[in-house]
């Protein structure tokens, strides 16, 4: 599987290491994965700060505070299968847009702390949260979020990030 992921870092609350992008890249990898998604594609990861992402929310969603992940999926997908693929394609690499990410890196710093759990697990926890939205899964009711979370925590476990 191809997958090219594009990683921008617009705040400067939290210093991004490599090691930062190299666990992003490998949650979107295995979301991936995890569905036995083939298709070459591309995902773009947008780094904020708590700031940013509220005018973000408020304009998509009319929600005025700040949010700890958005998702901007291009192509149509429900449950992991494409609906219509009349998405964007980038041509010089033939690979199928999937859509955006947009993590709040203060809000990652926040909900560790309040969980009680490392960093890196709640970078991992909203990267694979935002994926499996682009891969068109929902947590409207009960039943979907219960499938979603599922399916997020796989994939952390694959990574060493489970649940303590």
């Amino acid at each position: 599987m191809k997958v090219e992921i594009l990683i921008e870092n617009i705040q400067d609350t939290i210093d991004v290491t490599e090691e930062m992008n190299i666990l992003l890249c490998k949650a979107v990898e295995l979301s991936l994965q995890s569905e036995n998604f083939t298709i070459p594609a591309e995902v773009s990861i947008l780094l904020v700060n708590n700031e940013t992402i509220q005018d973000m929310n408020c304009e998509h969603r009319e929600i005025d505070r700040p949010t700890d992940v958005l998702s901007f999926p291009v192509v149509c997908m429900e449950d992991g299968e494409i609906i219509t693929d009349e998405g964007d394609f980038d041509m010089d690499g033939n690979l199928l847009i999937l859509g955006d990410i947009v993590i709040s890196m203060e809000k990652v710093e926040e909900q560790a702390a309040e969980y009680g759990h490392s960093f890196e697990r709640e970078l991992a926890f909203l990267a694979t949260h935002g994926m499996f939205h682009l891969l068109g899964y929902d947590h409207g009711d009960e039943k979907q979020e219960k499938r979603m979370m599922e399916k997020q925590e796989a994939v952390l476990e694959q990574m060493g990030l489970q649940r303590k």
